[in-house]
């Protein structure tokens, strides 16, 4: 298959490599939370050096409602239906993963500002389908899969919602959940007929807030899930004990051949690498271990969190933030078993490292990031959920999220701020927001898949 084929996404992540470069960023700004009584919104901020509004919001799309708090989000389409003409990505999904409510955001009509579309109701999807807490969307193909975290009382493990191109509810799409205590992130391989899927908690354990005592009381996750894909339905569990607190974001390499993948383990600031063997085995093991550290005002030493991962298209680097120590890393994962830092910078976090970036005081630590297609550009924000945010980093509700542009070097490694770029959402028209995960028009590299 070459790169002129008629549906949307790339034919392969060479392909995705040498797309034209991203010009529009859309990213979630939240006053949820904030004590502000606005919706939360969907901003488009402009990323195009040569533009006289580089580096601003320039357009935000107000949800219906208030308190919706949105957090992941997806597009409709991708590389895996790249062979369907009649697919585009032109909607993004934006669920709000208090209220329930899907948001389809039409952004094909006029990029540099989305419209709403659609919205599937809260309350018609916890009715037909007892789901509630919605976090991440993969398309498949024309359909589309969100995991959610919980029932429709809150209580763990949840399901994933199957809807179809036309954003109506098919209905749960697993088969069955096994025994599976808790869900959360999730990504799939067909050409392994396999899909991994990761724990965080139930919805009415973390929206109010983190409470050590719940791990130890295990209502905390510490295991991934390996699933027949085609019969939909889990087959094996790995248990990551101790080494695994929280395994959070799950990625395969993008090579749809390869079986390797990444999880990033939160409150034990560890990096786990699975596989699967040449006996057709799947294994997993720790790659990367951050120290807690000490902080004068702990009584324990600070774990890192390191709540997100991402993998560049080229499959050479991992990317994971410590949103408590406030620094990025990049490693090279040429050798899947053997990560190398290669690069490091500091933004923000609770060991003083980095308390401003580009004349703006940072409040909260890296969190959401998303990779340039070329692996060139990383866009980081500084909000984490919420409850959370208030409970770790209190200021921030006086100075709002900040968004921080990093260079990387794909050829030799490395990573260094951008000094010409920074959003600073402590200065928005409604007052001080709070940003989170941004996508691209073109996609981006946490979204495409391929068959």
């Amino acid at each position: 298959m070459d790169g002129g084929c008629c549906g949307p996404g790339y034919a392969s992540p060479a392909e995705a490599i040498r797309a034209p470069r991203e010009k529009l960023l859309y990213t979630i700004a939240i006053y949820t939370g904030t004590g502000i009584q606005k919706p939360d919104y969907l901003t488009t901020i402009d990323a195009d050096p040569d533009s006289p509004t580089y580096s601003q919001v320039i357009h935000r799309l107000e949800m219906p409602g208030i308190g919706d708090e949105l957090h992941h989000m997806g597009w409709n389409a991708c590389s895996s239906c790249h062979d369907d003409s009649s697919m585009s990505r032109k909607y993004l999904l934006v669920p709000g993963v208090r209220s329930n409510n899907i948001h389809v955001v039409d952004t094909a009509t006029d990029p540099r500002a989305p419209r709403l579309h659609k919205v599937i109701d809260g309350a018609e999807i916890k009715a037909k389908t007892n789901l509630s807490g919605p976090h991440t969307v993969h398309c498949l193909g024309s359909e589309i899969i969100i995991s959610f975290l919980g029932d429709a009382k809150g209580e763990a493990p949840g399901g994933y919602l199957h809807l179809n191109k036309d954003f109506e509810i098919v209905g749960r799409w697993e088969a069955s959940m096994g025994d599976i205590p808790f869900g959360y992130d999730f990504w799939y391989q067909p050409r392994h007929n396999v899909m991994v899927s990761s724990e965080w908690a139930a919805p009415n354990t973390f929206m109010p807030g983190f409470d050590l005592e719940e791990v130890g009381h295990l209502k905390y996750g510490r295991r991934l899930h390996i699933w027949n894909f085609e019969k939909r339905e889990p087959v094996e569990s790995m248990y990551l004990g101790e080494d695994g607190l929280i395994p959070l974001e799950v990625k395969f390499l993008h090579d749809p051949d390869s079986t390797h993948g990444f999880c990033g383990a939160a409150l034990s600031s560890n990096v786990i690498h699975f596989w699967k063997n040449g006996d057709g085995k799947w294994e997993w093991e720790k790659v990367i271990d951050v120290e807690n550290e000490p902080h004068p005002e702990w009584p324990i030493p600070v774990p890192g969190v390191m709540s997100a991962i991402l993998v560049s298209m080229d499959d050479k680097y991992l990317y994971l933030n410590n949103w408590l120590h406030g620094d990025m890393r990049q490693y090279d994962i040429s050798d899947p078993h053997n990560p190398k830092l290669t690069g490091q910078v500091w933004m923000g976090g609770l060991l003083g490292k980095a308390p401003q970036v580009n004349g703006v005081d940072v409040a909260g630590g890296p969190q959401m990031f998303q990779l340039s297609l070329d692996g060139r550009r990383l866009y980081v924000t500084t909000s984490l959920f919420s409850t959370w945010d208030n409970q770790f980093y209190p200021e921030i509700r006086q100075k709002g999220g900040v968004m921080v542009r990093i260079d990387c070097d794909p050829e030799n490694g490395g990573m260094k701020i951008n000094e010409d770029f920074i959003v600073d959402f402590g200065k928005e028209p409604n007052g001080p927001s709070r940003c989170h995960e941004t996508r691209y028009p073109g996609g981006d590299c946490t979204s495409d898949i391929w068959l």
